[in-house]
């Protein structure tokens, strides 16, 4: 075997592997893994005759993952007409049928579920009135009735508050002798969970494929959230054109919610790879692309479908591939303020996100100047701090243009500062004291974004 039979110094090895990518040449010196005096961050080695390797310490940044996506996905246009049959291809006998408000019992919604249902001679009893940031009473409710009418499937037809309440309900039927908010306030662990199959109507949440749900304890402002691989739906039925009727406002809430959901894996100090960067960040211009098609033209079928798949990919774990910690500030800064207000998740998010990036981004400074980069389409500069400041305006701008709030007061609350204390004391609390990878964010550092976003 001959070998050597063609080399590559380090920098044109790093050249070679950023032409897929486009950024690493992009990066300023300063910013990049040594680039042109050994080989580069992805790891180009030139001490094996000749050939290139992988260096081991050069995969540093990759760390090891699992990925656990068990959620059969049916999708397309009237994908709803199966939903009888998944439910009895999944074991289901008595289907506790859980959903919002009046809107899938006016569209005809819900009776084609239940027409679906009595097709293959599933039974099934029903409760609706899921709301935005979905009450724990009405859990309660549900894990009474479904013990009473002896159900063994959870059916969700609707979006992320739907799906996250029929979970708990799923929860708290499998360990009834069990109060379920002691999984939300992270006492104790969950055992078991009932199947649950969803129908769904918002691209949002990612709640159809993930492993996470999150509930509101009205009478105590608290907003928690849980997580496990038991409460994965066993599939989700996608029909994008379910999704032409929503407001714009919850349209653009929900293109915020699936962008956010991907930044949390994304701006992180806790490892990357390169093909986990690349979907991320073409799922992201591909939600802004398609968010202001839907601005425009929301019965656009096809921005539509591609937003409906991006809410899914964004949650289910596939963005965060070789992370060993995802960041997840922003979200645990908007519980407390969903809690305390009552706002819509996704325009909570908007309005504290600029706070947050601007107050984390000296920590993370690759990671955001890629974001800039790459996704933004700022133009690569070594003044590293102005593209990473111009990125962030330019992300603001754009949650703008789609009508979402980029501080408190357009989120339409003025919190005093002593509920700001609270709520960043409730925060920590609720996160172990501490929250974050992008930046470790500790009581005070929670309190000084919330001020941030509140005198914005």
């Amino acid at each position: 075997m001959v070998h050597g039979l063609f080399s590559l110094a380090p920098q044109a090895a790093c050249m070679l592997h950023c032409a897929q990518h486009e950024f690493c040449g992009k990066l300023p010196m300063r910013l990049r893994k040594s680039c042109a005096a050994s080989p580069c961050s992805i790891g180009f080695a030139t001490n094996t005759g000749g050939a290139y390797a992988a260096e081991q310490k050069g995969m540093d940044h990759m760390n090891n993952f699992n990925l656990f996506t068990p959620t059969k996905v049916v999708f397309g246009k009237d994908t709803e007409s199966q939903t009888g049959a998944l439910v009895k291809a999944f074991g289901g006998q008595k289907v506790l049928l859980h959903y919002g408000s009046g809107s899938v019992v006016r569209s005809g919604l819900l009776d084609k579920i239940k027409a679906s249902l009595q097709a293959e001679g599933i039974a099934f009893t029903e409760l609706g009135g899921a709301v935005p940031n979905p009450r724990l009473a009405l859990v309660y409710e549900g894990i009474a009735l479904g013990q009473k009418e002896g159900v063994d499937f959870v059916l969700a037809v609707g979006g992320g508050s739907a799906i996250d309440s029929a979970k708990a309900i799923a929860y708290g039927l499998a360990e009834p002798e069990q109060d379920v908010w002691d999984l939300y306030e992270h006492t104790r662990t969950a055992k078991a969970c009932l199947p649950i199959g969803v129908v769904l109507t918002i691209a949002a949440s990612g709640s159809e494929m993930c492993d996470s749900s999150v509930i509101t304890k009205e009478e105590e402002s608290k907003k928690r959230g849980y997580n496990s691989d038991l409460c994965r739906p066993r599939f989700a039925v996608m029909n994008p054109a379910l999704t032409m009727t929503l407001p714009d406002y919850q349209t653009a809430c929900g293109c915020t919610d699936i962008m956010m959901h991907t930044m949390e894996r994304y701006f992180t100090n806790g490892g990357h790879m390169e093909i986990t960067d690349g979907i991320a960040e073409a799922l992201l211009r591909t939600v802004m692309k398609n968010a202001l098609v839907l601005r425009d033209d929301p019965r656009n079928y096809e921005a539509r479908a591609e937003v409906m798949w991006a809410g899914s990919l964004s949650h289910n774990g596939l963005t965060g591939c070789g992370i060993q910690a995802s960041d997840f500030a922003s979200h645990a800064l908007e519980h407390e303020i969903g809690g305390v207000y009552d706002v819509a998740h996704g325009a909570g998010l908007a309005a504290i996100w600029g706070s947050w990036a601007r107050y984390v981004c000296d920590s993370c400074k690759d990671r955001f100047y890629r974001f800039a980069v790459n996704v933004m389409e700022i133009t690569p500069s070594d003044d590293i701090d102005t593209v990473i400041r111009t990125g962030i305006e330019k992300l603001e701008a754009f949650f703008r243009s789609i009508h979402m709030p980029t501080s408190l007061k357009a989120l339409g609350i003025a919190p005093s500062d002593a509920i700001l204390r609270e709520m960043a004391h409730n925060c920590a609390i609720a996160s172990g004291g501490k929250k974050g990878s992008a930046k470790v964010l500790y009581e005070e550092d929670m309190y000084q974004i919330y001020k941030a976003a509140n005198e914005r």
